[in-house]
C-alpha cells in the first residue's frame, strides 16, 4: 500500500511538473471523472505546492453521462452551454493550463442512439473550435493523463479476478508513464531527448512522401513543403515546456490535405464517443476518404467522418516503433491515449499548426494554403504492426527505408 501511495504521489507530481509544467501564479483547470477524485486531490496538492494560483476542477460522472444520452430531450444534444465555452476561452486569454484526467469505460455509450452522439459531437466541436485551435497551436500548456475505473479495468483485464483488475491497470499505467522508475521526471527528460534524435533525423531528410505497406495497407502520404516533425515535449507561447500526452512514444507531423492516396487498415480497436470501432479499412483519393468498411462500429465511424468536411481528411501522421514499451506490454488498453503509443497511427480531422514551419503564427487561410487540414474534430486511429514497412520518398524521387518490420530502419 505504501508503494502504491508513493506511486500516486509521483504520478501527480509528474502530471504537474512535466505534463502541464504549472508556473507560479498560474490557474490550473482539471477535467476528470468522479472515479478519479482521490488522484485529482493529489494533483491539486502538487499544483499548489508548485505555486498555482488556483486549481479549478470540473467533475463528470459516467453514470450521469449515459443517463443523459438515454433520457434527456432531443434538443439537449443540439446545443452547448455558452458558459463552458466562455470558461475555456477565458483560460486561454489568461494563460491558464488545462489537464484532462480520463478514466471512462470504452463501452460507455454502447447501444445509445448514434444520432444523439453524432449531433452532440458536432455541436460541441463547433462551440469549442476557438479553444481547440488554441490547444492545437500550443497557445497554452495542456496535458492528458489517465487513471483506472472499474469498468475500464474490466475491459482491459477480463480474465483477471474482479478484485485485481483495477490494480493490474494501475500497474500498467504506472509503467507506461515511467512512474515505476526512481525519478520519473528525470526519466521523461531522457525519453524526450531520445525522441528528439528521431525528430532531428526526419527533419534533416525532409521527405516529400511516405509510402506505407502492410497487410491490408498500401498508402502514400504526401507531406507539405513546410512540414516539421515534432515529438514528446511542446512549448507554449510564453516559452514554457509541457508534455501534452502522458504516455507518449510518437514523433509526428502534418500530412498534405489532398496528398493521401490508397488504402489503410486498422490494427487496434478505436474507442470513440463511448463506442468501439474494430477492424476497419479506409480508402483515400486525393486526400479524401472515399471508402469505409468496419467489422464492428461502421456506423459510428461513418458518423465521425461526416462530422464536417474536414473530417473526411487526415490531420496527423505519427510514427511509433512496434518495439515501444506499450506495444511490448502486449496490452490492448481500448484507450487511444495508450494504444496510439503502441502503434503507427494517423488522425482524422484537424492538423496541428505547430507541425508547419511558422505555423503557430499563420492564419487559417495560410495554414490551408500550406496543406494543413481544418476540422472541429481530431481522432487518432492505429495502423502499425510488426509487418509494416515505410519508405521515405524525397522530392527527386529517391527513397530510403524509414520503418522495416514495424521498427525504425535508422
Amino acid at each position: 500500500m505504501l508503494n502504491f501511495e508513493r506511486n500516486i504521489e509521483k504520478y501527480a507530481e509528474l502530471a504537474v511538473k512535466v505534463g502541464v509544467n504549472i508556473q507560479p501564479g498560474q490557474v490550473l483547470h482539471i477535467s476528470a471523472d468522479v472515479a478519479s477524485a482521490s488522484f485529482v486531490r493529489e494533483i491539486a496538492k502538487k499544483a499548489y505546492e508548485a505555486g498555482a494560483k488556483s486549481v479549478d476542477v470540473d467533475f463528470k460522472d459516467d453514470y450521469l453521462v449515459r443517463l443523459k444520452y438515454e433520457k434527456a430531450a432531443d434538443e439537449v444534444f443540439e446545443e452547448f452551454p455558452a458558459w463552458r465555452v466562455q470558461e475555456r476561452e477565458a483560460l486561454v486569454e489568461n494563460g491558464g493550463a488545462v489537464l484532462s484526467v480520463i478514466s471512462s469505460s470504452p463501452d460507455l455509450l454502447k447501444g445509445v442512439d448514434g444520432k444523439r452522439i453524432a449531433t452532440f459531437q458536432r455541436v460541441s466541436g463547433q462551440a469549442m473550435k476557438k479553444f481547440r485551435e488554441a490547444i492545437q497551436s500550443d497557445k497554452i500548456s495542456w496535458s492528458i493523463v489517465a487513471v483506472p475505473s472499474k469498468e475500464w479495468a474490466a475491459k482491459v483485464f477480463p480474465d483477471a479476478p474482479e478484485d485485481q483488475q483495477e490494480e493490474k491497470l494501475w500497474e500498467a499505467i504506472f509503467k507506461a508513464v515511467r512512474v515505476d522508475q526512481e525519478n520519473p521526471v528525470a526519466a521523461w527528460t531522457k525519453h524526450n531527448d531520445n525522441l528528439h534524435e528521431k525528430v532531428d533525423i526526419l527533419n534533416e531528410k525532409h521527405f516529400a512522401k511516405l509510402h506505407y505497406k502492410a497487410p491490408g495497407t498500401d498508402l502514400t502520404i504526401e507531406l507539405p513543403e513546410k512540414h516539421i516533425w515534432v515529438g514528446a515535449g511542446s512549448v507554449n507561447e510564453k516559452g514554457h515546456d509541457f508534455m501534452a500526452n502522458m504516455p507518449t512514444e510518437e514523433v509526428f507531423t502534418v500530412p498534405k490535405k489532398d496528398g493521401v492516396n490508397g488504402q489503410v487498415t486498422s490494427t487496434k480497436p478505436l474507442s470513440y464517443a463511448g463506442n468501439l470501432i474494430e477492424n476497419f479499412t479506409l480508402t483515400f483519393e486525393n486526400g479524401k476518404i472515399t471508402g469505409v468498411k468496419a467489422e464492428h462500429g461502421e456506423e459510428t465511424l461513418k458518423q465521425l467522418i461526416d462530422t464536417d468536411e474536414g473530417a473526411k481528411y487526415l490531420g496527423e501522421v505519427a510514427l511509433v516503433p512496434h518495439n515501444s514499451p506499450i506495444s511490448q506490454s502486449d496490452i490492448i488498453f481500448y484507450n487511444t491515449l495508450f494504444d496510439e503509443n503502441a502503434s503507427n497511427h494517423l488522425a482524422i480531422g484537424s492538423a496541428y499548426s505547430f507541425c508547419l514551419e511558422g505555423g503557430k503564427k499563420m492564419s487559417k487561410d495560410e495554414l490551408a494554403e500550406n496543406g494543413a487540414n481544418d476540422s472541429i474534430t481530431h481522432v487518432d486511429f492505429m495502423i502499425g504492426s510488426a509487418e509494416m514497412d515505410i519508405d521515405g520518398i524525397k522530392a527527386d524521387g529517391t527513397s530510403e527505408p524509414v520503418f522495416r518490420k514495424g521498427n525504425w530502419a535508422f
